[in-house]
C-alpha cells in the first residue's frame, strides 16, 4: 500500500493570468484557503503519509507556506522538470514503492479520493491506477475527456472520463527514461502497452481550478456540498 504522497506544485500557472503574476498557483485562495491546503486536507483525512511537494515557480513562497506542515520540499532548479521528471527527482524523499500523486489545482467533493484509490489498488495487475471522473461531473472542464474506462478497469486514450490529477503509480519505470524533464504520459504509455494502466471512476464531483473562472465554480461546488 502506498505510504507516500507527491503533491505537484511547481508549475507556472500561466492560465491563471494576473492571479499568478506574483505567486504560485497552489497558493491561490479558494473558499478562504490556498489550493494546496485543500489537497493537504484530503491527505490529513486519509491518514499518515510521507508528503512531498515539488516547487519551482516562486519556490520560496511554497516552502514558506509549508513550513511546519510535515511536508518535504523538492525544489526543481535550474529548470522545471514536468510531472515525470519532478516525480523522479523527489524519489529520495518519497522512498521506494508505489506512491500517491496529486495535482494541486483541483477541488473535489465526495468520498476521500485517496482512500478510494487505496481500496481499489491491486499491485499484482496494476502499475498505475488513475482516478477519473465522468465529464458530467467534471465542473469547469474545457474540452473533451482524457480516457475511456473498460469494464475490467483498464483505460485507453480519449473518451468521456477526465483525469482528476490523483493516482497511485509505481515509480521504478521512471529510472529507465533518458529525458531530464518529461511528462508522466511517457510512463503511462508504456504501462498501457503492457495492459497495466488502470482507472477508477470517482463518484463525487471534481472542479478544475487551473483557470480563473474555476475559482467561483469550485466555491459554488463546495457551498452546495455543505
Amino acid at each position: 500500500m502506498p505510504d507516500a504522497l507527491m503533491l505537484f506544485a511547481a508549475g507556472f500557472g500561466t492560465r491563471m493570468g494576473a492571479l499568478t503574476a506574483e505567486r504560485p498557483k497552489p497558493l491561490v485562495p479558494v473558499a478562504g484557503k490556498p489550493l494546496i491546503d485543500h489537497a493537504l486536507t484530503l491527505a490529513d483525512a486519509y491518514g499518515p503519509l510521507r508528503r512531498v511537494a515539488n516547487a519551482h515557480y516562486h519556490a520560496d513562497q511554497i516552502a514558506a507556506h509549508l513550513t511546519g506542515r510535515d511536508v518535504a520540499i523538492s525544489v526543481e532548479t535550474p529548470q522545471i522538470l514536468d510531472t515525470g521528471g519532478g516525480l523522479r527527482a523527489a524519489l529520495p524523499l518519497l522512498g521506494d514503492g508505489p506512491v500517491f500523486t496529486m495535482n494541486t489545482d483541483a477541488i473535489l467533493t465526495g468520498p476521500n479520493p485517496l482512500r478510494l484509490l487505496a481500496e481499489a489498488w491491486r499491485p499484482e495487475t496494476m502499475d498505475a491506477l488513475l482516478l477519473c471522473v465522468p465529464l458530467a461531473r467534471a465542473v469547469g472542464r474545457k474540452g473533451d475527456g482524457d480516457f475511456t474506462l473498460s469494464q475490467d478497469g483498464k483505460i485507453s486514450r480519449s473518451g468521456d472520463n477526465v483525469y482528476t490529477g490523483l493516482q497511485i503509480i509505481k515509480t521504478d519505470g521512471l529510472l529507465g527514461i533518458d529525458e531530464t524533464a518529461f511528462s508522466l504520459n511517457l510512463l503511462w504509455n508504456c504501462m498501457a502497452e503492457n495492459g497495466r494502466l488502470h482507472g477508477l471512476s470517482y463518484p463525487g464531483q471534481w472542479c478544475d481550478v487551473g483557470h480563473p473562472e474555476g475559482i467561483a465554480l469550485a466555491e459554488n461546488m463546495l457551498a452546495a456540498d455543505v
